[in-house]
């Protein structure tokens, strides 16, 4: 068994040194962020909704705020009184809309090919702990 820890001066205890002599596993980095040992680690099968939620929020939200901007730019053609406020924001909500949209668009292909990927790296690490590990 190893000694206990002591700290620099050497007068008493270090409690986490204990916890880290007591630790089976050689990695103390990331032992206190269960989130980043879930998002590395892929034993846990993760459902369609927890991968492509993000970027259906996103995309919910553009689609919104650009019907919005639709709104507010029709409003400009059949409203006389605040027809300057609704031809400048109108458009302004377009295009925030539509950066929203195409990037939630863009981010679909993004997340299908990082999946091909970790699925091919998994399949490859197999692959090598089984010839290696004979």
């Amino acid at each position: 068994m190893e000694a206990p820890a002591r700290s620099p001066d050497g007068s008493e205890r270090c409690p986490q040194a204990r916890e880290l002599v007591a630790s089976s596993t050689g990695s103390t980095l990331c032992m206190s962020s269960s989130r980043s040992e879930s998002v590395w680690t892929g034993s846990t099968a993760r459902s369609r909704w927890d991968i492509y939620r993000k970027p259906l929020v996103v995309m919910a939200v553009g689609a919104a705020v650009f019907l919005f901007g639709v709104v507010i730019t029709s409003l400009a053609c059949f409203l006389k009184e605040h027809k300057k406020v609704y031809k400048m924001s109108g458009p302004a909500f377009l295009s925030l809309g539509l950066m929203l949209l195409v990037c939630g668009l863009v981010w679909v292909p993004i997340i299908r090919k990082k999946q091909k990927q970790r699925q091919k790296s998994q399949f490859l690490q197999s692959l090598k702990s089984f010839f290696f590990n004979r």
